[in-house]
């Protein structure tokens, strides 16, 4: 199982980011990967759903720009106004994807836990997306306050930019997931970011 090699190589967060697929089998998926990153003490974040990371008692959402503020919300207690069935658990943390100073702006506003910030460079996760280049890495640095991770096309090769531009953290797909070795690679990731100077 990925999750699990996520685990072991070091993963602080594994995101859940399944954008075609159904809630029913998101749900399916989360519940048998929440055991895994439970043991291993790794928080897990749901992405777009946010009424299901509270039904499932995870402590993180993600949601986009199209999520949340497109969707007409300003505020994240907003999220919380209809919770869902049987609510047994605290309401998760949101994080918001961010693409520019403004967002970012109201994102904190807003109430977000944390920040995507990026894409940084072009990913093929989003491949729509333009990237926002380490200008951006440098502004969030020097203004944003709560804690973010540099999100889109980081790769092992463009680490040392990344970190140089002010990232401390960083959200990464590809490049873990296609290597040889996923654990490795995630490891490899964890110990250059816990070189960098903080």
């Amino acid at each position: 199982m990925v999750a699990r090699q996520l685990c072991d190589g070091g993963a602080d967060l594994i995101q859940l980011r399944a954008k075609s697929l159904p809630v029913a089998d998101l749900r399916r998926i989360a519940t048998t990967v929440l055991p895994v990153t439970r043991a291993a003490g790794v928080e897990l974040v749901i992405n777009d759903h946010f009424s299901l990371a509270w039904e499932l008692g995870v402590s993180f959402a993600h949601l986009g720009q199209e999520d949340f503020f497109q969707a007409e919300r300003t505020h994240v207690k907003e999220l919380s106004d209809s919770p869902p069935d049987a609510v047994a658990h605290s309401a998760p943390l949101v994080g918001i994807s961010t693409h520019a100073p403004t967002q970012a702006r109201r994102a904190v506003e807003a109430g977000a836990a944390y920040l995507g910030v990026g894409p940084v460079y072009a990913t093929g996760t989003k491949p729509s997306a333009t990237p926002v280049g380490l200008g951006y890495v440098g502004w969030a640095a020097q203004n944003v306050a709560i804690p973010w991770f540099a999100i889109g096309g980081v790769t092992l090769d463009n680490l040392d930019a990344v970190l140089a531009a002010g990232a401390r953290r960083v959200c990464v797909v590809s490049a873990i997931l296609r290597a040889p070795d996923v654990a490795q690679a995630c490891r490899q990731f964890k110990d250059r970011l816990g070189s960098a100077p903080h």
